[in-house]
């Protein structure tokens, strides 16, 4: 035996070691993406609120931590295209990855030995540009180990795992700075990156779930795909159904995310056990996520994306109308059920969606990136929205505001947005046997 088959029994032994029992090749490779979704989901708790309140402590004033944030917010932004096209354009998704959770790794460390401007901004900057790599070439990652058949359930059992990560982390993290500065929280989630690269280590390359069959016509379709990143960037947006989308993600961001910071000013602050409310109001949410996505990404499968983007939808005005007509806190933590009703929709929807309106022009890292960035754009304009209706006619009527653009994003989703699940995709990169591909107008 040579040195390089000894190399490798002793690398298999080590990943027998780390995964549970005498799992199947499948199985491990799919528990493994299930520990990768955990352990990204906690490293990006770190850089949660903990951040500011470090910032806060270390004297810096609010106006340089607002401008240290948005360095982060607008790095995002700026970087979602280009991302989605560098994944797109290399094979190797794992390599990506795993170069994001190392700037991650850096970003935790500089902000926690070194709280100052300038250094922050780079780490900021670092976070931003991580993360706009992360959510797409995670998707890629799945969609090429389990094939389009199996996306949906998956992506649910992926958010399940993300969900209790961060509920899990955030609870260590809430513990552990009672008892340690919070220096020592950003270094902890810089050290999560180490079993996140394990995880990531313990994915193969090759395929699982999906017949031969099915593996060569995925090949097919990629070698049919356009050679050119921008012609396939044209071809994507005139994809019938891809634009609505983009406009619909816009607008359920707009509604969504102003409506608990809202909500919290308005019912939750000054008030006894204001925290409780808070936390709750957080909690609530991420175990609906758990709980119902993997059920939400087969009846994806099962019933089509259309009538499962629409109930999604559907809760968020009625959330917002809800929220209008609030007694007082006591009521806000379970209408906080339909909030994770809607994210777990729309976290499980946009990767979907995305993959089928990408599928015959292999982009589909590009298209969740496109579709983040408008994501991103409606947040920023909800918060600012509803800020000034607040401040200038009052809460009441910003939730209202907020509920219409809500009912108007699920209007379009009904009006526009085409059924996207196909069954099959033809010779020539058309869907053959999906559901009905226009909207009713009755």
């Amino acid at each position: 035996m040579n040195d390089n088959s000894i190399s490798t029994v002793q690398s298999r032994t080590m990943v027998d070691r780390l995964l549970p029992g005498h799992l199947p090749p499948a199985r491990k490779s799919l528990f493994a993406l299930s520990l990768l979704s955990f352990l990204l989901a906690a490293v990006q708790t770190g850089f949660g609120p903990f951040v500011s309140v470090w910032l806060t402590e270390n004297g810096l004033p609010q106006r340089e931590i607002g401008l240290i944030l948005s360095v982060g917010t607008i790095s995002g932004m700026a970087g979602q295209i280009p991302a989605g096209m560098l994944i797109d354009a290399l094979p190797n998704r794992r390599l990506l990855i795993g170069i994001a959770l190392a700037m991650l790794a850096a970003g935790a460390l500089v902000i926690g030995l070194f709280p100052a401007t300038v250094p922050m901004i780079g780490a900021e900057m670092l976070h931003g540009l991580a993360s706009c790599v992360l959510v797409p070439a995670v998707a890629a990652l799945t969609l090429a180990l389990v094939g389009h058949e199996n996306f949906g359930e998956r992506v649910g059992i992926n958010a399940r795992y993300s969900s209790v990560g961060n509920a899990v982390f955030a609870a260590v993290l809430g513990l552990w700075g009672t008892w340690l500065p919070e220096r020592g929280i950003l270094l902890l989630t810089a050290a999560m990156v180490l079993p996140a690269l394990v995880a990531l280590a313990l994915i193969p390359k090759q395929p699982v779930g999906m017949s031969s069959a099915t593996l060569a016509e995925e090949e097919k379709l990629i070698e049919q795909a356009p050679p050119e990143l921008t012609s396939r960037w044209r071809d994507l947006l005139l994809e019938p159904g891809f634009m609505p989308f983009m406009l619909c993600a816009a607008l359920f961001h707009l509604a969504n995310a102003a409506m608990l910071p809202l909500a919290l000013n308005t019912y939750v602050a000054g008030q006894n056990g204001a925290e409780w409310i808070v936390s709750a109001c957080i909690i609530v949410p991420q175990l609906v996520v758990a709980l119902a996505s993997p059920w939400i990404g087969r009846r994806a499968q099962a019933w089509g994306r259309r009538p499962v983007l629409l109930l999604g939808f559907l809760a968020l005005p009625l959330r917002g109308l809800i929220c209008a007509v609030l007694p007082g806190p006591i009521l806000l933590v379970p209408v906080q059920l339909l909030d994770g009703l809607s994210a777990t929709v729309f976290g499980i929807m946009v990767p979907v969606i995305a993959a089928d309106l990408s599928r015959r022009l292999a982009c589909l890292n590009l298209a969740i990136s496109a579709i983040n960035l408008s994501v991103a754009l409606g947040a920023t304009v909800s918060t600012t929205l509803a800020g000034v209706i607040n401040d200038q006619i009052g809460a009441r009527v910003a939730f209202l505001v907020l509920a219409a653009a809500g009912g108007l994003a699920a209007a379009m989703v009904w009006r526009l947005m085409p059924e996207t699940l196909a069954v099959d995709i033809g010779a020539d990169g058309s869907k053959v046997g999906a559901l009905p591909q226009t909207p009713p107008r009755d």
